[in-house]
């Protein structure tokens, strides 16, 4: 007769943070308990018999961080049978990309020892099969970002041009052709001018301040927009 194998449903949460001055960054906790005690990994845990996998990432990321976001995607679900020592475990991964700044207030509970913000280019090690999956995360994202304007959340209400090119090289950990970028970007139509300008830094010249046309972009999302970096 064969052996009837106990298979547990997880959810791990990705929640990148930006910075203009900082960067690209990501949401870890530092783990209770074993396995791999005092490892940081990303948050997540067992879902409940009567949650959805929403409600269940939801609630892991509020309890091992104390912060709440409003949106996020489903990235992929990880099932190598040896990524948990315990037992056999399916992880279905969700992520985020959100302005840091909004989510300063962090405070780990529950299983997680302590919760920080790292750099995605300074790592430390990661429990469990952590750092493929957060790779997958940045892949996802940048593959997205190519094809896909983003930016409502990430950047101040009004922002000079220049916020917006340093949020895709960020993003992208590439340089891009800002000429070009800006002629794509402005021929859209989601970016507002507005009459303000933003203070020069050094000696430089006052920038022109934008806003952007959330109505507008809605809409070229809807319509199947095609934009590439």
């Amino acid at each position: 007769m064969a052996h009837k194998q106990d298979i547990k449903l997880a959810t791990d949460a990705i929640v990148f943070g930006y910075e203009k001055n900082e960067g690209v960054s990501v949401l870890l906790i530092r783990r209770k308990y074993e396995p791999f005690m005092n490892q940081w990994a990303i948050p997540g845990g067992f879902i409940k018999a009567e949650e959805s996998l929403e409600e269940a990432v939801m609630r892991e990321l509020e309890e091992e961080t104390g912060i709440k976001v409003n949106y996020l995607e489903q990235l992929y679900t990880f099932g190598d049978p040896k990524r948990d020592p315990r037992q056999r475990v399916i992880s279905v991964a969700y992520f985020a990309l959100v302005k840091s700044s909004m989510f300063q207030e962090i405070k780990a509970s529950t299983d997680a020892e302590e919760a920080a913000w790292f750099n995605i280019h300074a790592l430390p090690k990661l429990a469990f099969d952590h750092k493929q999956i957060i790779q997958s995360a940045i892949e996802r994202i940048r593959s997205k970002m190519r094809y896909q304007p983003i930016g409502f959340e990430l950047l101040d209400k009004k922002f000079p041009f220049a916020d917006l090119e340093k949020l895709y090289m960020s993003v992208l950990d590439r340089e891009i052709d800002r000429r070009n970028f800006a002629k794509k970007f402005l021929a859209l139509g989601i970016l507002d001018e507005t009459e303000e300008f933003a203070k020069p830094e050094g000696k430089g010249r006052p920038s022109r301040m934008y806003q952007f046309n959330k109505k507008r972009y809605q809409q070229l999302i809807k319509d199947g927009m095609n934009f590439e970096v």
